[in-house]
C-alpha cells in the first residue's frame, strides 16, 4: 500500500462513502475482507482510495445489487489495468444484467398468464392460484387443466409430484402424445401391435397418475375434454384422444380390464 499525502489524486474514506452513496462502515467492512482495500495510507494513517479503486467499488456494488453473495463478488472481481480488461468487467456484468432481465421477462409473461387464468376461474381460489404459479415457473404447457380439478385431485396432486418428479411426468406424457399424432400421420391403426404397445404404456402411465385408485379417472379424463386457445396444443390432444380411445377398448378388451370398477377394500 503506497504512502502518500492526502491530494487530489486520492479520497478519504468519507468522501468515497458520500461520492457512492455508502456507509463508511461497509468500506471499512469491504477493506477487511480484501474486497476493496485502499491504494494509499496517509503519512498520519487515513486510508486513501483512488479513482481506480471507486471504479472498483462501483464493480463490487453492482454485483451486489445483482444478489451475488460476498464470497462470490470476491471471486468474480477482476483487474481493471487496461482497457481490455475494463471492457471485460463490463461484459460480465452486462450478462449478468441480461440473465436478470431475462428473469423479470419471464415472470412477467407468468403474472399475465395468471391474470388470464384468474378471470377464466372466476373466484378466488388461492390454492389453484399457487399451483397454477408453480407449473408456469415449470413451463409446463398443461397447466391450465388445474382449474379442473376439484380440492380432492389438487391435494393429491401436491402430495405426489414435487418440481422434479412432475416435470419428468409431463415429459412423458408428452412424448406419448407426439407418438399419438406420429402414429395417426402414418396410417398406424389402434389395434395393431404398435397401437396395442402404445395403450398399454399410456395405461401404465394413468395407473402410475392414480396409484391405481380408479375413482381418479373421471377428473383425469377431463384433461383430454378441456378447451384450450391454443391451437397447436388442442390439435395434438384431440389426435390423441382419437388415437387413444380405440387403443384403450382394444386394449382393455384382451387384457381383461374393467377401469372403472371400483375395488372395496
Amino acid at each position: 500500500m503506497e504512502r502518500s499525502e492526502v491530494s487530489h489524486k486520492y479520497m478519504t474514506v468519507g468522501e468515497v462513502a458520500k461520492k457512492m452513496g455508502v456507509s463508511v462502515r461497509t468500506l471499512q467492512y469491504y477493506d477487511r475482507e480484501g474486497i476493496l482495500c485502499p491504494s494509499a495510507v496517509s503519512e498520519g494513517g487515513r486510508r486513501l482510495y483512488s479513482d481506480k479503486d471507486v471504479v472498483r467499488l462501483h464493480q463490487v456494488l453492482s454485483l451486489k445489487s445483482l444478489g451475488f453473495s460476498l464470497g462470490e463478488i470476491r471471486a468474480k472481481l477482476v483487474a481493471v489495468d487496461t482497457p481490455g480488461e475494463a471492457a471485460a468487467m463490463l461484459e460480465e456484468q452486462g450478462r449478468a444484467l441480461q440473465a436478470q432481465i431475462d428473469v423479470l421477462s419471464r415472470a412477467l409473461e407468468d403474472i399475465r398468464a395468471l391474470r388470464e387464468e384468474v378471470l377464466q376461474m372466476q373466484s378466488v381460489d388461492f390454492g389453484k392460484y399457487a399451483d397454477i404459479i408453480v407449473n408456469l415457473q415449470m413451463k409446463n404447457e398443461n397447466y391450465r387443466l388445474i382449474k379442473y380439478f376439484d380440492d380432492g385431485m389438487l391435494d393429491y396432486l401436491r402430495r405426489r409430484f414435487d418440481r422434479e418428479s412432475g416435470s419428468a411426468f409431463i415429459g412423458r406424457f408428452e412424448a406419448l402424445r407426439e407418438r399419438a399424432v406420429r402414429y395417426s400421420g402414418a396410417g398406424i391403426a389402434p389395434g395393431s401391435a404398435e397401437g396395442q404397445a402404445f395403450a398399454e404404456e399410456f395405461w401404465q402411465l394413468i395407473v402410475e397418475f392414480t396409484g391405481g385408485d380408479m375413482r381418479m379417472l373421471p377428473q383425469v379424463m377431463k384433461m383430454g375434454e378441456v378447451a384450450s386457445a391454443d391451437a397447436e396444443w388442442k390439435r395434438k390432444t384431440d389426435i390423441l384422444n382419437g388415437f387413444l380411445s380405440p387403443a384403450l377398448e382394444i386394449y382393455f378388451a384382451k387384457a381383461g380390464i374393467s377401469p372403472f370398477e371400483v375395488k372395496n377394500d
